[in-house]
């Protein structure tokens, strides 16, 4: 209840503003009371002290808010005014396709920030920069106008995970589409189901130390102005070693959201459609503390190639655009690939940590088939565990595969035990996804 009184009483105080604003333009008498700027109230100053916004930049962000929450807020503040109607360009605001009322512009803060004051119009403008707050912690922006037309009619751009932060108290998850081609990854496994080799396990913890004790470097007076923020880290091996897992182990461990990123609906045909596509990611996701996890990276950070043609050409662009934009990133980006040599040597040289994930040998292919048996179910006294891990050279995948493949067999048939037969017949059809023989 108490977020929503806040809310409602900061609305009533940019309604307050606003009114000032229009009453000094139509000459209306006695409203020189009314408080000319929004006084902190305890909502807003620990609204600002996080975000670090100004006052301009606060007035701008409730006005982004407004419609959000009331669909007519504008439309009455000018009808008290212009009762009748009529053509008031100065206030600026937009229709949407949708929507029925007023949507604000950057016209619309100019007008109430600054009236007709020509330094304070240009100071407004400052605001709206990429340099500035609003666009540096993507809480809000100016929507792209028509080449010629002033940039500051853009519409006001309030990002939903802050529209969902304000309004109700909690995280955003955005959803999965052309815009967001991206996918939250989570594990209901522990790091004890995970089985690595001892220098991949050692990798791993490296990163951990990293994901606990990053923000305490970046705070150091000289380290912070030498390293960029971010960890690029690099998983590669065969298939079914447990890069996905582990990447979502990290997550559930720091209790951050991992995003595995769709390549297929970020790679396009068009020239400058992949970049624009790579960056709604980045954008989103450089002030939430996301892991992004690039699964099968070779499709979009494989070798440059000696330019032939111009799709090579605007190929080797697209590297290029990836190479600053994940150095740029601040957190823990992973790339995955089932080979080291098939990415670009210049994205190599950027990992902090390259990560192999190697094929398990027999004893660790042991404790895999361990950790996968059912717990209700037991083994036929002629299963014999040691020794199909060590005939069998199979994956941490694979093998839960042709157990629960065995299972499933069991529970048919209402046993309470795994045959060798159906254990072996799992094994087999792993085998025949890899077309390989027994």
């Amino acid at each position: 209840m108490d977020l929503y009184i806040g809310i409602k009483n900061e609305l009533s105080r940019l309604s307050d503003v606003c009114k000032l604003r229009l009453a000094n333009y139509f000459n209306q008498p006695g409203q020189d009371k009314v408080a000319k700027m929004i006084k902190d109230s305890g909502w807003s100053a620990e609204f600002k002290g996080k975000t670090g916004l100004s006052d301009d930049e606060y007035i701008a962000f409730l006005m982004a808010l407004a419609p959000h929450v009331f669909p007519s807020f504008f439309e009455n503040l000018i009808q008290e005014f212009l009762p009748e109607g009529g053509e008031f360009s100065e206030f600026g605001g937009v229709k949407g396709s949708n929507h029925r009322g007023v949507l604000p512009t950057g016209e619309t803060v100019q007008f109430i920030l600054a009236g007709d004051d020509l330094e304070k119009r240009l100071k407004v403008q400052e605001i709206f920069r990429e340099s500035g707050t609003l666009f540096n912690q993507n809480i809000l922006w100016l929507e792209g106008v028509r080449e010629g037309e002033p940039m500051m009619s853009g519409r006001l751009i309030l990002a939903e995970e802050w529209i969902e932060k304000v309004l109700f108290g909690r995280d955003y998850a955005p959803r999965f589409g052309l815009d967001f081609p991206a996918r939250r990854i989570s594990t209901k496994m522990e790091w004890d189901d995970l089985v690595l080799h001892p220098r991949t396990r050692q990798q791993i913890h490296h990163i951990s130390i990293w994901l606990e004790h990053h923000h305490t470097m970046m705070n150091d007076s000289n380290l912070s102005r030498k390293i960029k923020p971010g960890y690029r880290v690099l998983f590669y091996g065969p298939p079914g070693t447990g890069k996905t897992l582990t990447t979502a182990l990290l997550g559930k461990q720091f209790g951050k959201d991992v995003y595995r990123i769709d390549l297929s609906q970020i790679i396009s045909k068009y020239i400058g459609e992949t970049e624009k596509n790579l960056e709604n990611i980045f954008r989103r996701a450089e002030n939430r503390d996301w892991i992004l996890f690039f699964d099968e990276a070779d499709a979009l950070f494989g070798k440059r190639t000696s330019v032939q043609s111009s799709h090579d050409k605007y190929a080797n662009q697209e590297v290029s655009y990836l190479l600053q934009r994940v150095e740029d990133f601040p957190g823990l980006l992973i790339l995955a690939s089932n080979f080291k040599s098939n990415l670009d040597d210049a994205f190599i040289r950027r990992f902090h940590e390259v990560v192999h994930f190697p094929q398990p040998d027999a004893g660790e292919r042991k404790i895999l088939w361990e950790k996968s048996l059912p717990a209700n179910l037991k083994l036929k006294h002629d299963v014999n565990i040691s020794e199909i891990a060590s005939l069998y050279e199979l994956t941490g995948a694979s093998i839960l595969s042709a157990v629960q493949y065995a299972a499933l067999c069991a529970y048919a048939v209402n046993c309470n035990e795994i045959n060798k037969t159906d254990i072996m017949e799992g094994i087999r059809r792993e085998f025949l996804k890899e077309e390989k023989s027994i």
